[in-house]
């Protein structure tokens, strides 16, 4: 059975919307575009380079999946020119390399190599490909497509990069439909810009306790009828 793996960027107050650049996503009036740029430090690269680093196949909502096609695609990758970049050509090959799919209600032309549609039921189509064999399922950005693998339980694996900032309003994480699950921590660590990268694995329900007195006060129940 293959992992869903969520690799995500977000700032304290759980908004991923537009990390890279300005014109990534500015609908909402979102003007934070960008945001993450002044946080990048070497740690941070580096565990975006070990996440890359195993085999993956990448699921993409439609919007991430144009932004990233627009770009990714035309990065640099001759050694020789003077914007080469180690890093980025890196990922760009990666990505190139990865199966893409996509989930989009439309049936447009997805143009970069190893890209196929997921489906009419993008949810079916990820069951579909977690119990089959290959390699993990990684997805990327993709807010609106995660709203539905979170508000299904379909997400095995979460590795955040949380980036010491609020940004008040924009697409989240986690939204009203996320279903209730325990994760446990696998590894933390803390960039010297203050980015906590923190890798959770799914661990099963939502356990509850209490620190309640066993003999309530008086005050406590009138409190407790008051709330109903």
């Amino acid at each position: 059975m293959r992992k869903v793996i969520t690799a995500a960027f977000v700032s304290l107050d759980g908004v991923m919307q537009a990390p890279g650049g300005p014109d990534e996503d500015p609908t909402g009036g979102f003007r934070f575009g960008g945001w993450l740029a002044p946080c990048w430090d070497d740690v941070t690269g580096q565990a975006m380079d070990e996440t890359f680093a195993q085999p993956f196949d990448l699921l993409l909502g439609r919007k991430t999946y144009d932004i990233f096609a627009a770009y990714w695609p035309y990065v640099q990758l001759d050694r020789a020119a003077p914007d080469f970049d180690a890093g980025m050509a890196g990922i760009a090959e990666a990505f190139g390399r990865a199966k893409k799919h996509v989930a989009t209600h439309s049936k447009p032309v997805l143009s970069w190599k190893n890209s196929e549609r997921l489906g009419d039921d993008a949810v079916a189509g990820v069951r579909r490909l977690k119990q089959g064999e290959g390699p993990v399922l990684l997805t990327q950005g993709s807010a609106d497509f995660l709203q539905s693998l979170l508000a299904t339980d379909l997400i095995d694996e979460l590795r955040l990069l949380i980036f010491p900032l609020v940004l008040g309003k924009g697409k989240r994480l986690f939204g009203p439909g996320t279903q209730p699950a325990a994760f446990r921590q696998t590894r933390s660590t803390t960039s010297p810009q203050g980015v906590v990268i923190a890798t959770y694995e799914r661990a099963g329900d939502v356990q509850t306790g209490s620190f309640a007195s066993p003999e309530p006060s008086e005050a406590e129940l009138v409190r407790r009828r008051n709330l109903r």
